[in-house]
């Protein structure tokens, strides 16, 4: 049984929610190299609100106009590389797009802009690095981040002090609470808007649905990105200490050390039900859950940026927070809710880099960019972008399908110490993990030469276990059959408080050896149903899944059965399930799976090329800690395919 498996390409189904997303990469603080900012008369100002650096025109007072050149330079074309963060690479091509359409002439060249896109929390730790290993030729000479945090964040470095913590903004996106629309109505929200406290609260309350008569909807499932790479998650993570300072007009004097403070913090974390890298990674399970007739199944709220709430409405989403996928909206839209008191604003500010690698004409080049970027004619990208300008204009369309408000009331952005304690701290005061490692061992997983699957599923573990703190609860499952014998070996190591349970489960992984079958779908009902059994709601429950292959074998178990056993769970004892597979194989539907269709079941990853399998499993597990506790010494990974 095992020969024939190991012939066959292997491929997962896919389960609605509970999928990981692609792998986070780390924020990594250590180094610097000077940045400058340009000259523009607009970068004056005190950058000591959200709405980011420099003054900017009036609403209403006319903007510059682009000039293009009446011929353009001659070639070859001087290559201005720009890195952006995820969040806003689409304005940044369609600002380049715009940019090249016309003829350009900087010191008689003509200009090839090119943008690349990064986790901003990665790109800061890139940039502060000097991007180490990357060919000089492609190193960037402008650095475009959703926020003026990362600027902040990447100055206060070691040897960071050189780095401005200051750039010129070109567009702004405030930071939001997204809920389905009904969620919205049945809370009041959409008429009236919560404070921040008020939105903390209720995610606290558990049953706030059944006493709203929407039993049908579940706990409340309050999701956040990352603090560590993404600019709604460092945010969100602000928002909640000043919820627990009582302050939401800053936190520069306060001392975020204070046990008072962290426990406050600390009890507010427990309201999240999950972390995930990026909102993308969010709202692509969102649109699943949408897809299958019951968004409620994923979510009640997420801190999300409200360019990704326009995207979204208009059907644009995102798997890997890389590439977007277009279709029809949503049967739900997302209502942004804007708390009283104020919002946090990405304000998209632009440096030019001051590297060994950017030569003269490359400065001038992004000088002519970025003057072309705060035009009128650039400001115009920027509002089709989903963005406000940077005179917080709106487009029409874009404020109806986004549901913008046309005002804002900025809150102050911390100051970089602020920023950098914040994240320092949050592993101190994220919600736990109850984690329980579910270890493929049929015997596909020895059947290669050189170093197994199982060798290295059992490696990525050991690597993985470092992520955790003592107090996150962890344990070891593997499961296996011969012939129509029962599901062996079972519980390796029960899940206990990773402190006292590290050395038993690293012994024991080592000792595990391949047997025959695959029973997946049993295994998953299993042992999902013993961890909802013991479900503890102040714990992210979980279930990390490596395997090689498909379900092959003669035990009972089948898709239908297990996706109505994890939507049934999920109302009062979600687990999340997330599936880790072998690199390099291309991941299937389950049979009879189409859009709309509730199904979908264990979604499957590959990595970045073959050969490479079950290595980023614990990049994987900060999509559940939102980040780990030696974030500055574990080496930066990209994204899944």
């Amino acid at each position: 049984m095992g020969r024939r498996r190991a012939e066959a390409a292997p491929s997962y189904p896919r389960w609605v929610w509970f999928a990981a997303a692609a792998a986070v990469a780390l924020l990594i603080l250590g180094g610097a190299f000077a940045v400058r900012t340009l000259l523009f008369p607009a970068e004056s100002g005190d950058g000591g609100t959200a709405g980011g650096a420099g003054s900017n025109p009036p609403a209403g007072e006319p903007l510059a106009q682009d000039r293009p050149a009446a011929v353009a330079g001659s070639s070859p074309c001087i290559n201005l590389n720009i890195l952006t963060s995820l969040e806003n690479a689409d304005m940044a091509r369609a600002l380049a797009a715009e940019y090249a359409a016309k003829p350009r002439n900087v010191d008689g060249k003509c200009v090839k802009p090119t943008v690349a896109q990064e986790k901003s929390g990665t790109a800061a730790g890139k940039t502060a690095a000097q991007f180490p290993g990357v060919d000089p030729a492609d190193r960037p000479a402008v650095w475009l981040p959703d926020s003026s945090a990362w600027l902040r964040t990447a100055g206060a470095g070691e040897g960071g002090s050189s780095v401005p913590q200051e750039g010129v903004s070109l567009a702004r996106s405030a930071v939001v609470v997204a809920m389905p629309e009904s969620m919205a109505a049945a809370l009041g929200w959409d008429s009236k808007p919560p404070s921040w406290s008020n939105v903390f609260r209720t995610a606290e309350d558990q049953d706030v649905w059944a006493r709203l008569g929407h039993a049908d909807w579940g706990k409340f499932k309050f999701g956040k990105a990352s603090p560590l790479v993404s600019t709604s998650g460092l945010m969100a993570l602000a928002a909640s200490y000043d919820a627990a300072d009582g302050n939401m007009q800053g936190l520069d004097d306060a001392d975020l050390k204070a046990p008072s403070l962290v426990e406050r913090v600390r009890a507010g974390e427990l309201r999240t039900s999950h972390y995930m890298a990026t909102p993308e990674h969010f709202l692509w399970h969102v649109r699943e859950a949408d897809d299958a007739g019951n968004v409620s199944e994923f979510l009640s709220a997420v801190i999300v940026d409200e360019k990704f709430v326009w995207d979204y409405n208009r059907g644009v989403v995102s798997e890997d927070g890389l590439t977007k996928q277009s279709g029809p909206a949503p049967s739900e839209p997302l209502r942004a809710i804007y708390p009283a008191g104020g919002v946090h604003v990405a304000d998209n500010p632009a440096v030019i880099l001051e590297g060994e690698w950017v030569g003269n004409q490359q400065r001038l080049a992004a000088r002519d960019f970025l003057a072309f970027a705060v035009t009128e004619q650039g400001q115009n990208v920027v509002k089709a972008s989903g963005y406000r300008t940077i005179q917080g204009e709106l487009d029409p369309a874009v404020a109806g399908t986004g549901r913008y408000p046309e005002g804002l009331q900025p809150l102050p952005l911390p100051e970089a110490e602020t920023l950098v304690a914040m994240q320092d701290n949050f592993p101190e005061v994220r919600k736990r993990a109850r984690a329980l490692f579910l270890l493929d061992v049929s015997e596909s997983m020895i059947q290669e030469q050189g170093v197994t699957k199982l060798q290295r599923a059992k490696d990525a573990v050991v690597k993985a276990l470092n992520h955790f703190t003592g107090d996150d609860e962890v344990g070891l499952a593997a499961f296996s059959h011969v012939d129509d014998g029962p599901l062996q070996p079972g519980i390796v190591s029960p899940v206990a408080p990773l402190s006292t349970n590290k050395a038993d489960i690293t012994a024991k992984l080592n000792e595990l050896q391949a047997v025959d079958a695959t029973p997946l779908f049993e295994a998953v009902s299993r042992f999902a149903g013993d961890q909802a059994k013991d479900y503890k709601d102040s714990f992210i429950n979980t279930i990390v899944l490596l395997s090689d292959g498909k379900n092959d074998s003669t035990h009972q178990g089948d898709l239908p059965g297990l996706a109505e056993q994890l939507r049934h769970q999920n109302h009062t004892t979600p687990v999340l399930v997330f599936t880790l597979a072998w690199a390099g194989s291309r991941r299937t539907d389950a049979p009879g799976n189409s859009q709309g269709q509730r199904g979908a079941l264990l979604r499957r990853h590959r990595s970045e090329q073959t050969g490479r399998g079950f290595r980023r499993t614990g990049n994987q597990l900060l999509n559940v800690l939102g980040g780990g506790p030696n974030r500055k010494k574990i080496p930066f990974s990209g994204p899944l395919a």
